[in-house]
């Protein structure tokens, strides 16, 4: 029987798919779209135009990386300020001409460099949360690989939040957490346990929407996961697309306030 730690190994495996994999395969005519128009183009963060089974879509996600050249362009994934402002700036795009948006999360985190806070990480994280919580066009969200904080929660308000099997998604990692309770990150497998972090406790707290099987891992059947992740986001993108803008917006406002009652019930 796999374990919480077993699910936190396989959202970090070296050849897990990564954003930009889900990108060319679920995806037709992709248009990168860059910069945020302020101070530069983070890398950390794709997002761009695309087509999901004809229909045109706002995809946007953190791409890690897999050789040590390509994670140091992307940075690992953990965006700048500037990152999340391109984000803003997309997902606004989107709602003037009426596209659903589509996020993918991968990510240890926000970058914590004295530079990001300097251009105010904080705020650009929390702008990000304030507008996705009041859009006006669907927003589906999926967690590929570490769901990290802040980082990931900024580009993780969604009316559907769906989880890989084995993904993750928490305030903090295990070995940070393990820091914090035990002075040690030695513990980080008993801290997993205690977060529950992995999809099937986030969906049985209700704090997800959808559980993504992945068989033995994504790594291992790649397109077994593309194909019913697919499915499942058009099946959502049509649910969502009938229901009325002001209460397809109240509801994801409430359910990222129900985010808070859960999480207390945990603790």
């Amino acid at each position: 029987m796999s374990t919480v730690w077993d699910s936190v190994q396989l959202a970090r495996h070296a050849k897990r798919p990564l954003f930009m994999d889900y990108v060319n395969t679920l995806f037709t005519e992709f248009d990168p779209l860059h910069g945020d128009r302020a101070y530069a183009d983070d890398k950390a963060i794709i997002g761009g135009l695309a087509r999901l089974d004809g229909e045109p879509v706002m995809v946007i996600g953190q791409h890690r990386g897999r050789s040590t050249r390509e994670r140091i362009a992307h940075n690992f994934g953990m965006a700048n300020p500037e990152g999340y402002r391109k984000v803003i700036r997309l997902v606004k795009m989107a709602e003037r001409f009426n596209i659903p948006v589509m996020t993918f999360v991968d990510t240890q985190g926000a970058y914590p460099g004295v530079g990001a806070e300097e251009r105010g990480q904080a705020q650009a994280i929390a702008e990000s949360i304030a507008v996705f919580s009041s859009l006006r066009v669907p927003i589906i969200v999926t967690i590929i690989g570490e769901g990290g904080s802040g980082g990931a929660l900024a580009i993780g308000v969604g009316d559907k939040v769906n989880m890989l099997q084995n993904s993750i998604y928490s305030v903090i990692s295990p070995e940070g957490c393990a820091s914090i309770l035990w002075k040690t990150a030695d513990k980080a497998q008993e801290a997993s346990e205690a977060l529950k972090l992995n999809a099937i406790n986030l969906y049985q707290l209700g704090l997800i929407d959808e559980v993504i099987d992945e068989g033995e891992g994504a790594h291992l059947q790649p397109q077994l996961v593309m194909t019913a992740l697919k499915t499942l986001l058009i099946e959502q993108l049509e649910t969502l697309a009938d229901m009325d803008p002001e209460v397809r917006c109240e509801q994801r406002y409430e359910k990222l306030k129900s985010f808070n009652s859960e999480v207390m019930l945990v603790n």
